[in-house]
């Protein structure tokens, strides 16, 4: 099945919070546990001298889950949607004291902004928004130093328009008509497993590890050289 791009940023405030309202967190504690898993000793502790950028964090499920279980590191949650960063920020002042270390800023790639290294850079769901994605790998490599321990988690594209409707079925029948009709949106746009693997060649990052993961994801990880 061919793909078809869907808008970059989610910058409407009803979508942003429609999105922000529902309940991903099955998927973004298995993000954290697969995060845990690949720091392995290095993780170990309150994460005290580590830094984390959390790429397309929208209103920041995986920042926050980050900081809680490393309270001692730095965690830059960075996207270009002012809406869902409103509603990000709203959430921390909500329990200004819990979180001290985290910070949320607005940011639209590509960007000299950017500024590494970082311990571990992040993503979920960022990579199938984006309508280049060398500008994902290229903005990778400016927060990364060898050692940077790399977790990219985000949809894959399925083979068939059928198998997409089951997907939207089987996984977002409850969900408000703009989330189902933003994830079949999700999962035109997405990537394959061999997309990846091409587009980490052309970026010198073909050391990486990519699997397909459920019926729906691919995961992207592995320590930069």
């Amino acid at each position: 099945m061919e793909r078809i791009c869907e808008p970059e940023l989610m910058e409407d405030v009803l979508q942003a919070e429609a999105y922000a309202a529902a309940d991903f967190s099955r998927g973004d504690r298995a993000v954290l546990e697969r995060i845990e898993a690949l720091l392995g000793p290095r993780g170990e502790g309150d994460g005290e001298g580590m830094s984390f950028v959390d790429l397309g964090c929208g209103p920041g499920n995986i920042s926050f889950l980050l900081a809680g279980r490393w309270p001692g590191a730095s965690v830059l949650g960075l996207d270009g949607s002012a809406a869902m960063l409103a509603i990000a920020e709203r959430r921390q002042h909500g329990d200004p004291t819990a979180m001290r270390r985290l910070r949320f800023r607005q940011l639209v790639l590509p960007s000299p902004q950017l500024q590494g290294p970082c311990s571990a850079v992040v993503s979920n769901s960022l990579l199938h928004h984006l309508h280049e994605p060398g500008v994902f790998w290229r903005s990778v490599r400016q927060l990364s130093a060898p050692g940077t321990q790399l977790y990219v988690r985000d949809l894959r594209r399925p083979a068939t328009l059928a198998e997409l409707e089951a997907l939207v079925c089987r996984h977002a029948a409850s969900a408000p008509e703009v989330l189902r009709r933003d994830y079949a949106h999700s999962l035109r746009a997405a990537f394959t497993r061999a997309d990846v693997m091409g587009q980490l060649k052309a970026a010198g990052l073909d050391g990486l590890e990519v699997q397909e993961v459920e019926d729906r994801y691919l995961e992207i990880h592995g320590r930069l050289e």
